[in-house]
């Protein structure tokens, strides 16, 4: 079984899984943003949540301790963190559509070209950049009336108050990065330029049978 990448087109996907894989799990995983309430831990995501106050008998507020998503796109605290979990999502998805096709490569012979590989990087950039604008845009909805509850009451935009971000904050950021600048320029490198021979055989290959078809229609 022979591969259509390099050597250095194998490092690329490689690369390119553990980015997509460390991205999109860190996208969905609510450690994000870690602060406390009711003297209980919480945290956050973009579009989920550990750890909420639900109304107990006497009106009272307790604290629920499981983590979910929120009920539904407009249940989530704030504008930004809405738009955040979209772009985000987006250059997840882009980013592991790209890290498919590059294992594939690996195990599939004239799959990826020296073209193929360069198209294939521009998609892991825009990838890159959708997640690190949903970092960006992360500090926005630190004014939201939810996340101030669980920051002490001081947090503002970029400003944390008594939380602190997570290490899935930091895992997105940074497999965003490296799809950005390593994947991005490994790809330049990653596909095969096609051989004379294997160009010859496939265009002699695509004459024949072009010359069957119209042997085949032009008999009575």
């Amino acid at each position: 079984m022979r591969s259509s990448l390099t050597l250095a087109g194998t490092l690329w996907a490689f690369l390119s899984l553990v980015t997509a894989v460390a991205s999109s799990t860190s996208y969905f995983l609510p450690y994000w943003l870690f602060g406390s309430q009711l003297g209980k831990p919480v945290s956050f995501s973009t579009f989920r949540r550990c750890n909420y106050p639900v109304r107990g008998e006497g009106q009272s507020l307790i604290m629920v301790e499981e983590c979910g998503r929120y009920a539904s796109f407009n249940a989530i605290p704030s504008l930004a963190w809405q738009m955040c979990t979209v772009v985000t999502g987006a250059g997840c998805a882009l980013l592991l559509l790209v890290a498919l096709a590059a294992v594939l490569g690996c195990c599939m012979e004239e799959l990826i070209s020296r073209m193929m590989g360069r198209y294939m990087g521009a998609a892991q950039f825009v990838g890159g950049l959708l997640i690190s604008s949903g970092c960006a845009l992360y500090p926005l909805g630190w004014n939201s009336p939810e996340i101030m509850q669980t920051c002490g009451n001081v947090s503002n935009q970029f400003q944390l108050g008594t939380c602190r971000l997570g290490w899935a904050y930091y895992c997105a950021g940074g497999g965003a990065a490296a799809a950005m600048l390593i994947c991005t320029w490994l790809s330049c490198f990653a596909g095969r330029h096609p051989k004379p021979v294997m160009l010859v055989e496939s265009i002699m290959r695509n004459t024949n049978s072009y010359a069957m078809e119209l042997d085949h229609c032009l008999k009575p």
